[in-house]
């Protein structure tokens, strides 16, 4: 299949997806989210105790969605910098994360927007984006990332009644 080549300049590319990255971990933008529904956001009105609840028979805990949501960025970071990301184990964290301590969940948390922080600086200093790794990966963490914040956000609707 062709598909028709434009360009797109990198700095608008760039520009875009790091606004739409804020918006799915930080803040609204009016891009597609609502006021105070950004990850960081959903997260800080979120104790351990909640965190610890499994959501459903065999579905995960919240903890446990913050601990892959952070596994993921940290592999697609590997992925997108070249570096072997072939053989991950993408259901460990699901095995190993359930209930929290108040220190674990604080600990997720942090090293979420550590993760985070450290991603989307890397995204900004990108300069070639011709290559298929760094701007598949950027896609990816933006879909996925997006997907968690949804289930989260549902998942909440579930604990909260």
């Amino acid at each position: 299949m062709r598909i028709d080549q434009a360009t797109v300049s990198q700095e608008n590319f760039t520009r875009e997806l790091l606004e739409i990255l804020d918006e799915t971990f930080v803040t609204h933008h009016g891009i597609y989210l609502d006021r105070n529904t950004s990850l960081f956001e959903t997260l800080a009105g979120i104790g351990a105790e909640q965190a610890s609840i499994p959501v459903g028979g065999n579905c995960a805990t919240l903890a446990a969605q913050v601990a892959h949501v952070t596994f993921f960025l940290e592999v697609l970071e590997r992925y997108m910098r070249g570096e072997d990301a072939d053989d991950v184990d993408w259901g460990e964290i699901w095995r190993r994360v359930g209930a929290a301590s108040a220190i674990e969940w604080q600990g997720y948390q942090d090293q979420l927007k550590a993760t985070y922080e450290r991603v989307a600086s890397l995204l900004k200093e990108w300069k070639d984006w011709d290559d298929g790794r760094p701007i598949g990966g950027a896609l990816a963490i933006v879909a996925h990332s997006a997907y968690h914040l949804g289930e989260i956000r549902q998942a909440l609707c579930t604990l909260r009644g």
